[in-house]
């Protein structure tokens, strides 16, 4: 890796943790299609990558919500029962079934257009019902486990599509955002583990990039926690509006070259 490969890393680190961290996103969920289209990450590494990432810069985020008494809760416990071992599986499925780069962007494309729209209609017209009730205990670790799965896939952790989704449901962004990042950090420290494993057993770029991936979670070591810093003085609904917006604009990106 070269120094500018690494400091552009770190600012792209840097920009998405600051914007993301306020509502529970580590921003992996963008800084992967930045790995594959402008770093020149490619291969199953770009996932364990990027989960290096979220294990650097998860740490900046949550000693600041754990300073604010937000961190140790019910839901952060209900989101790590099911996303870790989903987490596992997933990395397992991203090396012996889709390794390939063109069915890894359509992927990514499935994975973020109807998030990306789902974020924007659900903040444009948000449902009207008045307190906002937590889903039942099983429907949350169910869902959790899914989203590991996907997480371990795409090199999200999991809580980065947990976060928006409760969010979503109605529950207050305070509530949902640091026990999402504590659920990101927590499954990508197990799913970069298994493809540092799977990389001893395979063959092919199936270990993680240590040094980009160092570099990224630096940034967003900082970002994170600026970010959660800033989350009391941020306005909620333009935040969700813009990374709406971005994974609109990412999906469709890589549905088109995927498709080519």
């Amino acid at each position: 890796m070269t120094w500018s490969t690494g400091l552009a890393g770190f600012a792209f680190g840097l920009l998405t943790a600051v914007v993301t961290a306020p509502v529970g996103v580590s921003g992996a969920v963008f800084l992967l299609p930045v790995q594959l289209s402008v770093l020149g990450v490619a291969g199953p590494a770009v996932t364990p990558t990027n989960l290096l990432f979220n294990v650097v810069a998860g740490p900046g985020a949550l000693v600041r919500y754990r300073r604010a008494g937000l961190l140790h809760s019910p839901l952060t416990r209900l989101l790590l029962v099911g996303t870790l071992p989903g987490v596992v599986v997933g990395a397992v499925l991203r090396v012996f079934a889709v390794p390939g780069a063109t069915a890894f962007r359509l992927l990514v494309a499935v994975l973020l257009l109807p998030l990306g729209l789902w974020l924007v209609a659900r903040t444009l017209r948000p449902a009207r019902h008045t307190p906002a009730q937590a889903p039942s205990r099983r429907a949350v670790t169910g869902l959790a486990l899914v989203v590991g799965v996907v997480g371990g896939i795409y090199g999200i952790g999991g809580g980065s599509v947990l976060g928006p989704v409760l969010v979503g449901r109605g529950l207050p962004v305070a509530r949902v955002a640091p026990a999402a990042l504590a659920s990101t950090f927590a499954t990508s420290v197990a799913g970069a583990s298994t493809f540092a494993l799977l990389s001893l057993t395979g063959s092919g770029a199936v270990a993680p990039d240590w040094y980009l991936g160092l570099a990224c979670g630096l940034g967003g070591l900082i970002g994170g926690y600026f970010g959660a810093r800033l989350q009391p003085r941020l306005p909620e609904t333009a935040l969700r509006l813009a990374l709406g917006a971005l994974a609109v604009a990412l999906g469709a990106l890589y549905a088109v070259q995927s498709l080519r």
